[in-house]
């Protein structure tokens, strides 16, 4: 099961590579946020495209600056019932069970315009990852979570005191919902490794230098947790401010 989640900063901009990216990697499931589109504009696949056909998508965005969407190959699931946890809001939230897990695509509140608003999400995550854990319901939560879980998680360059995205309540938060039962794949697959970024400020050439932050995650639980082989940020690719991050179980 090969597993994709990228913040696009917006779909239409990024189709193409989206595309190219999918055709690639042919990933099973491909979790995307900051789509900043409804339904209605977002672009289809080409006919052209080997993607025609080949997977189910649900996009939920109102066409603002947040917004989120799951795409499964068909192989992977013969239905996609997409459900929202309650504390779902402006389009933040979207998941579906695939191979009898539940995968969400999960884009967190950035916090610099309503940073309560922010944990409150963080909050109602960790009691729906809680919850799916006292229900033995396997989940997969993968997405721009908008935390940097630790000081390693942010270069040295970008650290600043109490900087939203590094508080220590946030942190708090994404170290609850790892405790309901999963797994951060990314670190636990290379934990000694400090350059682990995932987003990168648009200016100065800092993501070719590398100077960003870790905040896009795939936290996976039994069983996909365990059985992670990889898990890659893919700095390298797209024109978005994230890179796309690949997990294979």
């Amino acid at each position: 099961m090969k597993i994709i989640t990228w913040n696009v900063n917006g779909i239409r901009a990024r189709h193409a590579q989206l595309i190219d990216l999918m055709e690639r990697e042919q990933p099973d499931v491909v979790c995307l946020q900051e789509i900043k589109a409804s339904p209605a504009h977002v672009p289809e696949f080409p006919i052209h495209s080997s993607l025609a056909g080949d997977y189910r998508t649900y996009w939920h965005g109102s066409g603002g600056y947040s917004g989120v969407a799951l795409l499964v190959k068909r192989s992977a699931s013969t239905t996609l019932d997409v459900t929202h946890p309650e504390f779902d809001f402006e389009f933040r939230i979207a998941s579906a069970v695939i191979g009898g897990v539940r995968v969400a695509s999960t884009y967190v509140p950035n916090g610099g315009k309503d940073y309560d608003a922010k944990l409150r999400f963080l909050n109602g995550l960790a009691e729906w990852a809680e919850a799916s854990r006292a229900a033995n319901e396997p989940l997969v939560i993968c997405g721009d979570l908008n935390v940097a879980l630790a000081d390693r998680d942010i270069h040295p360059k970008e650290r600043k005191p109490g900087q939203i995205g590094a508080r220590p309540e946030e942190r708090a938060l994404i170290s609850r919902l790892i405790d309901a039962g999963l797994v951060d794949v990314g670190r636990a697959l290379d934990p000694d490794n400090d350059n682990l970024f995932t987003w990168w400020p648009p200016w100065r050439g800092l993501r070719q230098k590398n100077v960003g932050w870790r905040i896009d995650y795939v936290l996976a639980a039994a069983p996909w947790g365990p059985a992670a082989k990889s898990a890659v940020s893919m700095r390298e690719f797209g024109t978005s401010d994230h890179a796309p991050v690949m997990a294979v179980f």
